[in-house]
């Protein structure tokens, strides 16, 4: 018996997105391997690769802008309960998915770097950052790869609900 044609192109969709999952929390977490193991940055410490791009190694204990930072084991432990729940459930959106470019692209990049978040969380009590954008008096806060693929996630996410569809 073989597959339906919609029944084949949903599998080949999780497949794809499994592999940008994969290949997003390998890219991760080998970058972080790097910088903590072949880079000799101390933290706060800086190596300038552009005028506007440095490495700085930073251990972001909260979630973003540092929220959750003031009981470090209570928050350690809630955001890891958070971002596993949030897995599980962007996992079940990836899996009922229809849309291939949500399924594999955006949903994809999202879980891959929330894994990689995650990882970090349990094995060193907070998350490895470590690009830093600056420009004259402007100053981005300090982010790692497993960020970018969550903007880029979302972005595509964004992207894709707010593509104009025929009637």
């Amino acid at each position: 018996m073989t597959a339906a044609p919609s029944d084949l192109s949903t599998r080949r969709a999780r497949i794809a997105a499994l592999v940008v999952v994969l290949l997003t929390l390998a890219v991760d977490q080998a970058s972080k391997y790097w910088v903590l193991n072949h880079t000799s940055l101390p933290d706060g410490d800086r190596i300038s690769l552009l005028p506007v791009f440095d490495l700085v190694l930073t251990w972001n204990m909260g979630i973003s802008y540092g929220l959750f930072q003031q009981n470090e084991a209570l928050g350690r432990w809630m955001l890891i309960g958070l971002t596993a729940v949030a897995t599980v459930l962007l996992a079940t959106w990836l899996w009922r998915s229809r849309n291939r470019l949500v399924a594999v692209l955006a949903l994809g990049l999202i879980i891959g770097g929330a894994l990689g978040n995650l990882i970090d969380r349990i094995v060193f009590g907070g998350v490895v950052d470590f690009l830093y954008l600056h420009y004259g008096s402007f100053s981005w806060y300090v982010f790692n790869l497993a960020d970018c693929a969550i903007v880029a996630g979302v972005g595509a996410l964004l992207y894709e609900s707010l593509r104009l569809r025929p009637q």
